[in-house]
């Protein structure tokens, strides 16, 4: 503690912020859609260093930037897809998600693909949005196992603290701001977790690679003994399920409620254009910046047997950063850590009691202050489970995000895409890609065969194939022009 009292110093600071922003969050947090969305009344700029530093967390900083050291340079076709996806996501997606979320009120994906397929044959209890809520509550929960075991490394590390009481402070953290500010809070706090992330990307790839002999020094790893497969696209696994597991993880940018309910969020055209290019500027600089430092490892370090505690171990060498820049670090992956957590976790309760709760209640049109209340009991029980799954999670972070991302993908990919663009779809359609795709998904990986072909590619397939085969014979269509009030 002595040591690194800089550290201290700056995440009293940040945790400062994040109770000021916490109580900013309250004041704008009286209503529902206020809670959930930020009143639909949300810069461009702020909303993008929210997407990005939503998505960028310690799945970038710890689990794929130390996973270049078993995957090599073709790791690196991560990063690009990432950043295709933000594009598609910001250029396509976003502007008719926004639309529609906003003509039907819609605070939860869930509420937007019932607005999207039901229409006037909408309940709260229809399976749609019981089905895409179940899914959305268990994505959510294995992303945060994933986060509090990256956080929980960093402070045990760091700190030279037991694991689990580094998972207890990375809990009481994100609990204070996000249960209380909600919405608001959250991006806010992004924001400036964002700007840190920046920071702090910039300097572990300056500091990595000069440790390592300079950017060229990755040329001497062809000389080295069993370090040629870093160079070669089918090294450690064959290329085509590094695809994979990069579609995986770029489609989540596409469908994952974490990102899609940004653009719920905005308040106008204007600021979706404007929050683009910050959303894609700042992934852009933190993605490339991070994703080579497992291939740099290996001039630095020896016999890794945990590649996601790369990058704790680098930061807390004193001979690679000095110690003021290990602490910023500290506190910027904190940020990255916490960026990410927030929002899963106001995702995850703000569904769990619109779309599962809410629709069993006795009083299903209770206060607005008993609604808040519930949501944010929500926010804190999410977080302690979330928090005691991590203390022996069931894999490593690549492996958990991966396969939050590849559910999310096959449940909710057609129904988005081809939701918002194609005039024919039903519940039953989407309900059917989302059964079909899980199965495949399972299957697949129950054989084995995600060795030779990751399991996204059939699974997806699978249910975009069902998706269209149902909706062909359905009957349902709608006016799509009319419905993203496009005709006004």
């Amino acid at each position: 503690m002595n040591e690194h009292w800089l550290a201290l110093v700056l995440l009293g600071a940040y945790t400062a912020v994040l109770g000021y922003n916490a109580v900013a969050g309250l004041k704008a947090s009286k209503t529902i859609d206020g809670y959930y969305v930020g009143s639909r009344n949300m810069s461009g700029p702020l909303i993008g260093l929210s997407f990005f530093a939503t998505f960028a967390s310690t799945n970038s900083y710890i689990g794929h930037a130390g996973k270049g050291y078993d995957f090599g340079l073709a790791w690196m076709v991560m990063p690009l897809m990432l950043i295709a996806f933000t594009y598609i996501s910001w250029r396509w997606i976003g502007p008719r998600t926004r639309l529609l979320a906003r003509n039907f009120d819609a605070l939860t994906l869930p509420d937007f693909l019932a607005a999207r397929f039901l229409g006037a044959s909408d309940t709260p209890r229809h399976p749609l949005r019981m089905a895409a809520a179940l899914v959305v509550m268990f994505c959510s929960l294995l992303y945060l196992v994933a986060i509090f075991k990256g956080a929980g490394h960093l402070f045990e590390r760091f700190f030279n603290v037991p694991y689990e009481v580094a998972i207890g402070l990375a809990l009481a953290i994100v609990v204070l701001y996000t249960s209380i500010g909600g919405f608001v809070s959250v991006v806010r706090t992004d924001a400036l977790q964002g700007v840190m992330m920046i920071v702090g990307a910039i300097l572990i790839f300056h500091f990595v690679t000069r440790a390592a002999g300079g950017v060229g020094a990755i040329a001497d790893l062809a000389n080295m003994p069993n370090k040629a497969f870093v160079f070669e696209l089918n090294g450690d696994i064959p290329f085509v399920v590094l695809l994979g597991i990069s579609l995986s993880g770029s489609l989540k940018l596409i469908v994952d409620p974490r990102q899609t309910s940004r653009f719920f969020a905005l308040k106008d055209s204007a600021a979706l254009r404007s929050g683009m290019w910050v959303a894609i500027g700042g992934l852009t600089v933190v993605q490339l910046c991070l994703y080579p430092i497992g291939v740099y490892a290996h001039l630095l370090l020896q016999g890794v047997t945990d590649t996601d505690l790369i990058v704790p171990m680098l930061v807390n060498d004193l001979a690679i950063f000095p110690l003021w820049a290990a602490d910023f670090l500290f506190v910027a992956i904190v940020a990255a850590a916490m960026s990410s957590m927030d929002s899963v976790l106001l995702v995850a309760a703000s569904t769990g009691y619109k779309n599962l709760l809410q629709p069993f209640a006795v009083d299903q049109h209770a206060a607005i202050s008993r609604q808040l209340q519930w949501t944010r009991v929500l926010v804190v029980s999410l977080a302690v489970l979330a928090a005691g799954v991590a203390l022996d999670p069931p894999g490593d972070i690549l492996q958990i995000t991966i396969f939050s991302g590849s559910l999310y993908a096959v449940c909710f990919l057609p129904a988005v895409v081809l939701g918002l663009y194609w005039n024919k779809g039903s519940a039953t359609a989407v309900l059917a890609a989302m059964i079909l795709g899980v199965v495949v998904l399972l299957i697949w990986l129950g054989l084995g065969y995600d060795n030779v072909l990751h399991e996204v590619f059939p699974a997806l397939a699978a249910s975009v194939a069902v998706y269209v085969g149902v909706a062909r014979v359905s009957a349902q269509r709608v006016d799509l022009p009319k419905l993203l009030g496009l005709d006004s």
